[in-house]
């Protein structure tokens, strides 16, 4: 029995087959839709794909990626580290069966309580990147390790993340020497190169950024002693190919012996999508077909507000599926079931669709694991959130 097929066996047999789901039906659970169906199994592969690419870095998966405690609970038992960003999210990797040294809190700007609160569970490792953060974490976790967030272009990557966190190179320095100034553990640098990045070089120009921060600092006698590379790890979506895990791994690798030699700190990672995007995928049924002047409109039961907000501006694409559907294909707009007239997937690029799609018709959302269930939490308009179905 291999490890995934251990792991798998001891988490996914005795858990649910579906979570509970309120709204009335003679169905089968797993009949329903809108639904995820989450392989654990696809997840752990993925998991030990990245650990052996980057032999010797620690994966924290994002646990804001996708929570559910079996998912956790087999990743835990795989010997998988997790990111966390408040407290819910460290009660739920400790009682998946990580130990609290397993986690990073990379959540910049946190409520006090909630840093003085994940504190007392054991977290002792923060990510942060502004001046009144260090004073507050210096208050609620005295002692604890920091690590300075560093700006990135995000380039390569179809989901930026470079507007909302992340200080230039001479302030990490000096947020760095704040820390210790305040008694806490000047530990090291975080960036993140932007979610879905397609390009593994994108983490050479923030490995050398980080490594200017890590030489300035020595030179104040200050040891900082970990490399936080953050996440970016993509999923198979539409788009193009991406480059395997292996592809990845070499071009970090080959980045840190460039910038630090052999004085390479300690590294970690943060993958949420790169772990559980292509384990999951949304079931949606077709609600109606609508033809506005010319332009045909599907309407799925699943959208922005239950499970896809990565589809807003169209920035993550999806890769569609119509089992049993066939014939001539055409142009069609994606839309969700609510009445707001935001809850369109894909409009301004059209998605191919088969023309005699109707409505029943069941139509499959691949590498969807990631950012689905978790953002479809609010049940606006009356729709349930997007309940998960587990698989092996």
């Amino acid at each position: 029995m291999s490890v995934i097929d251990e792991v798998v066996a001891r988490t996914v047999t005795a858990a649910p087959r579906a979570e509970p789901d309120v709204r009335p039906s003679r169905e089968p659970a797993t009949a329903r839709t809108p639904r995820l169906e989450l392989s654990v199994g696809t997840a752990v592969s993925r998991y030990l794909d990245l650990a052996s690419a980057l032999h010797g870095t620690a994966i924290h998966y994002a646990v804001k990626a996708n929570p559910h405690p079996v998912l956790l609970r087999a990743l835990a038992q795989a010997g998988c580290h997790f990111d966390v960003a408040s407290p819910a999210e460290v009660r739920a990797a400790l009682a998946a069966g990580a130990p609290a040294s397993h986690l990073v809190h990379s959540n910049p700007v946190a409520r006090r309580d909630h840093l003085r609160e994940a504190h007392d569970l054991g977290v002792r490792l923060f990510v942060l990147d502004s001046p009144g953060e260090v004073a507050k974490l210096a208050d609620a976790a005295p002692g604890a390790c920091v690590l300075v967030r560093i700006v990135t272009s995000g380039s390569g990557s179809d989901w930026p993340l470079s507007r909302k966190y992340g200080c230039s190179v001479e302030d990490a320095v000096a947020l760095l020497l704040d820390a210790a100034r305040l008694g806490l553990d000047p530990a090291g640098v975080s960036f993140h190169v932007g979610s879905q990045q397609r390009d593994p070089q994108a983490w050479g120009p923030p490995i050398r950024s980080a490594a200017r921060v890590f030489g300035a600092v020595r030179a104040h006698g200050i040891r900082p002693w970990v490399l936080d590379l953050g996440g970016g790890f993509p999923a198979e979506l539409e788009g193009g190919e991406v480059p395997s895990v292996s592809q990845f791994g070499a071009a970090i690798e080959a980045h840190l012996a460039d910038a630090f030699g052999e004085d390479r700190p300690r590294t970690l990672v943060e993958p949420g999508r790169g772990i559980v995007g292509d384990a999951g995928t949304v079931v949606t049924s077709v609600v109606g077909v609508v033809d506005r002047g010319g332009v045909r409109w599907v309407f799925v039961d699943a959208g922005v507000f239950t499970g896809l907000v990565e589809t807003l501006d169209e920035a993550i694409r999806y890769r569609l599926e119509v089992p049993g559907v066939g014939g001539t294909s055409g142009p069609c707009v994606l839309a969700g079931p609510t009445c707001d007239s935001a809850d369109v997937l894909y409009e301004t690029t059209p998605v191919s669709l088969p023309l005699s799609l109707a409505e029943g018709d069941e139509l499959r959302i691949h590498a969807a694991g990631a950012y689905s269930t978790c953002y479809s939490t609010v049940g606006f308009n009356g729709f349930a959130p997007l309940p998960t179905v587990v698989t092996s």
